[in-house]
């Protein structure tokens, strides 16, 4: 998943491109009534792209309440509006045009995918709409998450994600790999993607694309931090991280 950028609320979905130019918000969003939903088997990436199309336009004109949707993908790549085809190495899954910003990235088994499709007008009452300060909130709770299986995990300013540094887990100085995916697209105010953390998935697979066009850092995950930690007890941390940063 890659970072899209504020843009302004139009009839057509339109990838997020231009940065905001306020800054970020360190307050809270406002309370809105969220539905949860888990899937315990893997979800075909095109069901799931037609689902969030349809439950963004229900929560825009029917008001219905943001919805934040836990699954896993079987093994695919999907480039966002920036990505470059020089950097899909070897199509070996399939590949999916994913209308959110950013470049290639990967989805797999062992890889918690959590998608939020959220209200930014409602939740931002107090600042009005920002899409970067959202996207902090985003990072936000990643890192939160991460913290429940005391993890570390990073912002960079030069680059989208959430990194860890591999010396902390026996690499070299300097050493850095990608944990935990961004990606956004905003339609009409609404927004909707959200994060991926690799859990335990087969990170060989990310060998067929250059992910989110960063070839000098590589990708990690809490398996291979050699943290053991079952789905259900991430999916937990997710819930209540999500207290923490959103309310």
């Amino acid at each position: 998943m890659g970072l899209a950028q504020k843009v302004a609320p139009t009839k057509k979905a339109v990838p997020a491109k231009t940065a905001a130019a306020k800054p970020v918000s360190a307050k809270r969003i406002p309370y809105k009534k969220v539905d949860w939903h888990i899937d315990d088997r893997p979800v075909p990436y095109d069901r799931a792209l037609a689902f969030m199309e349809a439950k963004v336009g229900l929560i825009r004109e029917k008001n219905e309440n943001d919805y934040v949707w836990l699954l896993e993908h079987p093994p695919v790549y999907t480039a966002g509006t920036s990505a470059d085809p020089k950097d899909l190495l070897d199509a070996r899954f399939p590949v999916y045009n994913a209308g959110r910003g950013g470049q290639y990235t990967y989805h797999g088994p062992g890889q918690r995918v959590a998608y939020v499709m959220m209200d930014l007008q409602k939740r931002q009452r107090e600042t009005g709409p920002d899409l970067r300060a959202y996207v902090h909130q985003l990072e936000q709770w990643a890192i939160e998450t991460l913290s429940h299986f005391d993890v570390k995990g990073e912002r960079r300013k030069d680059r989208v994600g959430i990194w860890i540094d591999m010396k902390k887990h026996g690499g070299k100085k300097g050493e850095e790999a990608k944990i935990a995916a961004i990606g956004v697209r905003v339609r009409k105010w609404v927004a909707f993607h959200g994060i991926s953390l690799n859990v335990n998935p087969d990170l060989s697979h990310f060998a067929g694309i250059v992910p989110c066009g960063i070839s000098q850092h590589g990708v990690t995950s809490l398996s291979a931090l050699g943290i053991a930690a079952p789905m259900g007890e991430v999916d937990k941390a997710l819930k209540l991280s999500w207290q923490k940063v959103f309310g």
